[in-house]
């Protein structure tokens, strides 16, 4: 017979994940900040870049590089589970600079053919920007720990944070 599993409550234990959550704030933030770099650099207000990959900066690499951080930063840097979150960000923040960079050139190689080669099943124009440079990772992967560090520290996970505030509120 199979022991019965304790019951916890999935949606407390994921609120209360300081790791995940200021990984994707940072994400987010990351994301959020090609927004601007955009109204910035090119003069004009184009929300559609919320919702593109690529570009400046990787909001993939700030994902993993925060979480990697928070994670390392809660454990410690010599705990396994650091290790993994660290392999795991090296490959991501490779593969955004390498293959799927690579796949966009392609993309764009493919896109400039002529129109009568193009079939019904390959539709024009495909993506373009997939990838990343080593300079929009490098930037990503900073903004990452920039960003997940500080919120974990001070403010902590959601939880205790939302917790926190109630109390002071009542």
């Amino acid at each position: 017979m199979i022991d019965a599993m304790p019951s916890h409550d999935v949606l407390h234990e994921f609120l209360d994940n300081s790791s995940l959550t200021w990984g994707l704030v940072a994400c987010g933030v990351a994301q959020l900040s090609k927004l601007f770099l955009e109204l910035i650099l090119h003069r004009r207000w184009r929300p559609a870049v919320l919702t593109e990959t690529g570009g400046m900066p990787s909001s993939h690499s700030a994902l993993v590089t925060g979480t990697a951080a928070c994670i390392g930063w809660t454990l410690g840097f010599d705990h396994p589970l650091f290790a993994l979150a660290a392999m795991v960000a090296f490959v991501v923040m490779y593969d955004a600079s390498g293959i799927r960079l690579a796949a966009g050139f392609t993309a764009e190689r493919v896109n400039a053919l002529p129109d009568e080669l193009w079939t019904e099943s390959l539709s024009k124009p495909l993506k373009e920007s997939l990838g990343h440079s080593r300079l929009q990772v490098l930037v990503g992967s900073l903004i990452g720990p920039l960003v997940a560090l500080p919120g974990l520290e001070f403010l902590g996970s959601p939880l205790h944070f939302a917790a926190s505030f109630s109390f002071g509120a009542g």
